[in-house]
C-alpha cells in the first residue's frame, strides 16, 4: 500500500471508532509491518517476580522519621519557596528540627518509638503547620514544627521556624530560628 493511503486509513478509522483504536495500537503495528511484530501485548516467557522491600522499614524510628520530615519540609515549601531557602534550611534549620525530633524520641518507651508517624499533608495558603509526630495507636501529637511568616518593619519578610510540644499543650513556641525572605511578600505555601 502507498504510504499516503494507509496513514489516510489510520486517521479516518480514529477518527470514527472516537480515537478507541489510535495510531499506536497494536492492530496498526501489525497491519504496517510485514515483518514479525516487534511489540508484543504479553510474554509468558521471562516474567520475572518482584518482592516489594520498604526501605523505610529497614530504618530505625528516628531515620525515617527525620528523611519524613524533610520531604514534608519541601513539600510545603512548594517550587517557589524551595530552591530560595534551601541552602540555608538545611545549614541552619534542619538540624534543629533534627535535634527536636531525637529529643522527642529519646523521651518516648522503646518499644513505643516505632509507633511513632508523620504527618503527610502540610497546609497551605499562609498556615503554619509543616507535619506533627503523632503516636499511631493513640492518635496524639507528641511535637508540631510550624512556619510562620513574620513581616517586620523596614526589614521585610522571614519564615519563623518553631515547634510545640504536648508536655505543655502546645502553648509554647520552641524557636528553631528564622530565614529572611526579601521585603516583598512571600508567595502562599504549597505553591
Amino acid at each position: 500500500m502507498k504510504k499516503w493511503f494507509q496513514k489516510t486509513i489510520i486517521i479516518a478509522v480514529a477518527l470514527l471508532t472516537f480515537g478507541l483504536i489510535s495510531p499506536n495500537h497494536f492492530i496498526w503495528e501489525q497491519l504496517l509491518d510485514n515483518k514479525t511484530p516487534t511489540k508484543s501485548i504479553s510474554s509468558d516467557a521471562n516474567t520475572t517476580e518482584f518482592q516489594k522491600v520498604s526501605l523505610i522499614d529497614t530504618l530505625d524510628p528516628v531515620e525515617s522519621i527525620s528523611m519524613a520530615a524533610r520531604e514534608q519540609s519541601y513539600i510545603k515549601f512548594g517550587n517557589r519557596i524551595g530552591p530560595v531557602i534551601q541552602n540555608e534550611f538545611d545549614d541552619v534549620i534542619f538540624p534543629r528540627i533534627q535535634e527536636a525530633i531525637d529529643a522527642t524520641v529519646a523521651k518516648v518507651e522503646g518499644d513505643q518509638a516505632s509507633n511513632l508517624s508523620i504527618t503527610e499533608q502540610p497546609s497551605g495558603e499562609y498556615h503554619e503547620k509543616i507535619f506533627h509526630i503523632y503516636n499511631e495507636t493513640t492518635k496524639e501529637d507528641l511535637i508540631r514544627f510550624h512556619v510562620r511568616t513574620d513581616k517586620k518593619p523596614q526589614d521585610g519578610f522571614y519564615f519563623n521556624f518553631h515547634y510545640h510540644i504536648a508536655e505543655d499543650k502546645y502553648a509554647k513556641h520552641y524557636a528553631l530560628g528564622e530565614i529572611f525572605w526579601s521585603k516583598n511578600t512571600p508567595p502562599k505555601w504549597l505553591s
